[in-house]
């Protein structure tokens, strides 16, 4: 795993290596400085391999080997959030493999700045998971959130064996049909991402959401190029909507990095938007 400007020095060679929007330059047999700079991070493996003998490289050998055969790599990624042009709160993503197989994606909101004075909220989601078939198959989900007028707890049971799903939102339970291809409200944002990687566009997605299972539509609205304080990326633009509801989510894919969203705005019944753009990410 690399950190930034991070240098290793060894006198006996000197090999420079560029790689534009980035520069590799490369000190020694095993020593290397890496200036990553406005730049993404996905095709940077494969330049490093042809460049250097990533076997020799104890780092870099597992950054480059910490995917699997389903296209999932994790990471951990920062976003900055806005609301009318402020920035709202901390957004952070992240993706875990677990010592059963199985992942963990969470995500981690806090409010900050000067909102965080009068509103200081809290949410924390999990779902868990485990890549079957080319699809992803969901374990159990979690929502907390706190610093809000009213605390609430979620867990999901997504029991294959039985067919049923147990929802319990504080405190109180009941069970839903468990259906091939049903999802928690976390994890479908992951499936875009893994299903964009498998060459698949989605079109919709069954949610258990709300203790019913509701149907998440999508539809790809071309292709955009968004600056972020990661750099500036070539993206998949894709939409959520309900034909019911004003409601919507935009979502910028970069493929560069497994379509993971670089740009996420979400559109409220009321109008009101919010900007999620990545500021960091690390493989």
């Amino acid at each position: 795993m690399f950190a930034r400007n991070k240098t290793v020095r060894d006198r006996r060679l000197h090999v420079p290596v560029s790689i534009k929007p980035r520069r590799l330059h490369c000190t020694g047999i095993v020593g290397l400085s890496v200036t990553l700079k406005n730049a993404p991070y996905g095709i940077f493996r494969s330049a490093l391999a042809a460049a250097l003998c990533c076997a020799c490289l104890p780092g870099l050998h597992a950054w480059a080997d910490n995917s699997n055969d389903d296209g999932l790599r994790p990471f951990a990624a920062e976003y900055a959030l806005y609301a009318k042009n402020t920035k709202a709160a901390r957004v952070t993503r992240s993706l875990t493999r677990l010592d059963d197989g199985a992942y963990e994606y969470r995500s981690e909101t806090k409010t900050v700045g000067l909102i965080s004075l009068f509103k200081q909220l809290h949410v924390v989601e999990s779902s868990r998971l485990k890549p079957e078939d080319r699809m992803l198959k969901p374990l159990s989900y979690s929502y907390n959130r706190t610093g809000h007028r009213k605390k609430r707890d979620v867990f999901i049971d997504f029991n294959h064996d039985t067919g049923k799903i147990k929802n319990t939102i504080n405190g109180d339970f009941w069970h839903l049909p468990l259906a091939p291809g049903v999802m928690d409200k976390l994890l479908y944002q992951l499936a875009i991402m893994h299903d964009l990687q498998h060459g698949r566009t989605p079109a919709a997605y069954q949610i258990a959401d709300g203790g019913g299972i509701k149907t998440y539509h999508f539809e790809k609205l071309g292709e955009e190029v968004v600056e972020t304080p990661l750099g500036s990326f070539n993206t998949v633009k894709m939409i959520r909507h309900r034909p019911d509801s004003d409601r919507k989510s935009i979502f910028w894919c970069a493929p560069e990095l497994d379509y993971l969203q670089v740009k996420v705005e979400h559109t409220e019944k009321n109008g009101s938007t919010t900007v999620a753009v990545i500021k960091s990410l690390r493989w």
